[in-house]
């Protein structure tokens, strides 16, 4: 990108949050591929994202934004006659067990594949893949071994790093800035295969569900959306689990009953959560009725895209 060019739209959506004016989504796409690429300098590519935090995201430029991150990588073949579901894992767990790796394996014990891509480390936090290793589940080395523990059992976990190394390293920013961007946001909207597929998305704070409500029924479709557990995907276990499916011009709200208090690890140690999860899939342990629901609500969303799907 053009200094002149990247100068302009700094100048564009640096205002602040009131007097900063919105990219139209060529522009978006094309800065956001120019970040993916690394052809913005430091200096430059912090100011942009610190205007678009301050600023927020308009629904044109997440819809350019997204256009370039699906762009950057090759997307995976889904097994044959499949909607698998993809779960977004990139806040990891500060309080809660991570039930993450728990809501994968019961949706793929259903039929319906998963894949759950995100981070392997996040400091302070028990992500996903600490609760996965704890397991013996080691991350797909490559999109093609992805495809293939998805075709042998059911569900895979995939780096971010893995999946997509131009975002990752947009993400990798948060490290020298303090602060989550972007990026962020659109790594937990990715639909990472060539046929269509059911994307979890989660949401940490109020405002967001009003503003992925709109792009999944302006922008995009074939999305279930949260607040999930301390911003994981997974239906948080002691609240009534709300959760709308986003199916292009239409939203559904797919609520169950009152929230319960359900027995949970005593630790969200990754060993220990690990632990837990293995009775609960062996039945020793009750499943949270709200994670029961969500797995409900995730069967009936891939449902609902393969009776829309062509036959050939």
């Amino acid at each position: 990108m053009q200094t002149a060019e990247l100068t302009r739209i700094i100048r564009e959506i640096g205002r602040g949050k009131n007097a900063a004016r919105d990219l139209n989504r060529q522009d978006a796409r094309a800065l956001f591929a120019a970040m993916l690429d690394g052809d913005i300098p430091d200096l430059q590519l912090g100011a942009v994202l610190m205007a678009l935090r301050i600023k927020g995201e308009s629904l044109e430029e997440l819809a350019g934004f997204l256009e370039a991150c699906e762009a950057c990588y090759p997307h995976l073949p889904a097994p044959a006659g499949t909607v698998p579901l993809v779960i977004p894992a990139y806040n990891g767990a500060r309080q809660l067990p991570n039930l993450t790796p728990l809501l994968a394996q019961l949706v793929a014990r259903a039929g319906v594949p998963v894949l759950v891509q995100g981070v392997t480390h996040d400091p302070g936090r028990v992500t996903t893949h600490d609760v996965f290793a704890a397991m013996g589940v080691a991350p797909a080395a490559s999109t093609d071994e992805a495809g293939l523990q998805l075709r042998n059992r059911g569900f895979a976990f995939i780096a971010i790093d893995v999946l997509a190394p131009p975002l990752a390293r947009v993400l990798a920013i948060r490290q020298k800035m303090g602060v989550r961007s972007s990026g962020h946001t659109l790594a937990k909207m990715l639909q990472p295969f060539t046929t269509p597929a059911v994307r979890l998305v989660s949401v940490t704070h109020p405002e967001y569900l009003t503003r992925m409500r709109a792009f999944f029924t302006g922008y995009a479709a074939q999305a279930l959306l949260l607040r999930g557990a301390e911003g994981e995907a997974v239906a948080h276990p002691r609240r009534e689990p709300a959760i709308d499916w986003l199916d292009g011009g239409s939203v559904a709200s797919w609520n169950a009953g009152a929230a319960e208090t359900p027995l949970l690890p005593d630790s969200r140690d990754a060993a220990v959560t690990a632990a837990w999860i293995q009775e609960a899939l062996a039945g020793t342990q009750p499943v949270p009725a709200a994670i029961t629901h969500q797995v409900t609500c995730c069967i009936r969303a891939a449902q609902c895209v393969a009776r829309e799907r062509p036959r050939s």
